[in-house]
């Protein structure tokens, strides 16, 4: 019988993070400083960033130890199970093989903390006493909580106000390690204060959240500003994920013809699919499929252009897919892939058709992760049911062409923290929500004239 979970021992845990800016087809254009609009040295990023990160955010170096410490506190869940998805397969009645990486048993429940601890380790290293970031759905919240527990650090989140009420949950969660958690917008900064004065009823967004947190950390002394997608070294960080998966599907002799992720600011899909994609600019026949909201279609529906990473035109000014940094998502609940912009590494490859998008209503999503729950066990956190959709139908693909392809998708996270999301799916109360590309043309008028 054919293995259905693949194990690694934690000494098989990897050493080194995969840097792949060195393997790319051309440099990334360089981020800007979002008051001149020129190009920013690593000093500018200072006030926000310990200087080691800033360094592994324009490395040239192909690998970058990771240092014992992170290692000693990733090894409390790495590595993570791959599993083969025999009952799905099953289901779908496909020829296909279905291979998925589950990042779901890490304390907080999701890859989040691949980065978060790094982060953390990185800032105290640096003599920071405190981290301010946001979160959308809360993963992120909850694995930097978690992280600056260990580390000794404070920690501020500003959280999506939408994903704060309907994720309750979560925000105890980070309270639970010690996170002091504001709802987004708040009154706590002049960010948040513009917000609520013009929308008292604003529902937040992750664009509004990083302002929230930027000019915090930016205007408290001791305190730096923690991200948990989008940028370079988190990327960096989550390379682990692909790399645990090669060495898993070596011992069972495979590869992956297609890998599927979710795709919000980037992070698990990057961790999964750049090991992969260093594999593909050497020749190799694979897909990597990026998977988002047809409500927040940034990569599907976006134009490649400078754009600031938030909406108070705080953070660092970059190049990337974009609906604008005015653009406020719809309320879904994949809190994770409500954001306008992407991470500028993936949308390089996605401009030089290394990578591919593709883009789910989210009663789709929520019907395959029901489907995957009622075959695997697992309920998926809803980010992840975008990803769960795409293979649904890619496997239906094989079965019709009676292909015998093996597919990979990242199970970023468990969904026990979003049960209100499917008793709303079950109920038939979830709305689809769809981006006009008229709305879009609004969110992209206020671009920075670059």
């Amino acid at each position: 019988m054919d293995d259905t979970k693949i194990m690694l021992d934690e000494k098989d845990m990897p050493r080194k993070w995969l840097n792949i800016l060195p393997d790319l087809p051309r440099p990334l254009d360089p981020p800007l400083s979002p008051q001149t609009l020129k190009p920013a040295a690593p000093e500018d990023f200072a006030v926000l960033f310990p200087m080691e990160l800033i360094k592994q955010e324009m490395s040239t170096e192909p690998e970058i130890p990771i240092p014992e410490e992170v290692l000693d506190l990733l090894g409390m869940y790495r590595p993570t199970p791959l599993f083969r998805a025999k009952r799905l397969e099953a289901l779908l009645k496909t020829p296909a093989k279905i291979y998925y990486k589950y990042e779901g048993v890490s304390p907080p429940g999701s890859h989040k903390p691949n980065t978060a601890i790094a982060q953390a380790y990185y800032n105290k290293k640096e003599g920071v006493k405190r981290i301010a970031t946001e979160t959308g759905a809360g993963q992120w919240g909850s694995a930097l909580s978690m992280a600056c527990q260990m580390m000794g650090l404070e920690c501020t989140v500003y959280m999506v106000k939408a994903s704060y009420d309907q994720k309750p949950y979560r925000h105890i969660m980070m309270e639970t390690w010690g996170a002091n958690v504001i709802p987004s917008p708040s009154e706590t900064t002049q960010a948040g204060q513009k917000i609520l004065a013009e929308n008292p009823d604003h529902p937040g967004s992750l664009g509004l959240a990083i302002s929230e947190a930027v000019e915090d950390a930016a205007t408290t002394e001791g305190t730096k500003y923690s991200l948990g997608s989008v940028l370079n070294f988190v990327l960096l960080h989550q390379t682990i994920i692909g790399l645990e998966v090669k060495k898993q599907l070596e011992k069972v002799g495979d590869y992956p013809d297609v890998i599927y992720g979710c795709v919000g600011g980037g992070s698990s899909f990057g961790g999964m699919a750049i090991p992969f994609v260093k594999d593909k600019l050497a020749g190799k026949e694979i897909r990597l499929v990026a998977v988002e909201p047809t409500s927040c279609p940034t990569l599907t529906k976006g134009v490649y252009a400078y754009d600031y990473g938030d909406t108070a035109m705080m953070a660092p000014v970059v190049k990337m897919y974009t609906l604008g940094h005015d653009f406020v998502p719809a309320p879904i609940h994949a809190g994770g892939l409500r954001y306008h912009g992407d991470s500028p590494l993936l949308c390089l490859l996605y401009d030089e058709g290394i990578i591919e998008a593709e883009a789910y209503h989210q009663n789709a999503c929520f019907d395959a992760a029901v489907q995957f729950a009622r075959t695997e066990g697992i309920i998926p956190a809803p980010e992840a049911s975008h990803a769960i959709k795409a293979v649904f139908d890619e496997a239906v693909r094989c079965r019709e062409a009676g292909e015998e392809k093996t597919i990979l998708f990242n199970l970023t996270g468990h969904g026990y923290f979003d049960l209100a999301a499917y008793s709303d799916y079950l109920a038939g109360k979830l709305v689809d929500y769809e981006l006009s590309d008229e709305k879009i043309k609004e969110t992209l008028v206020n671009l920075p004239k670059v």
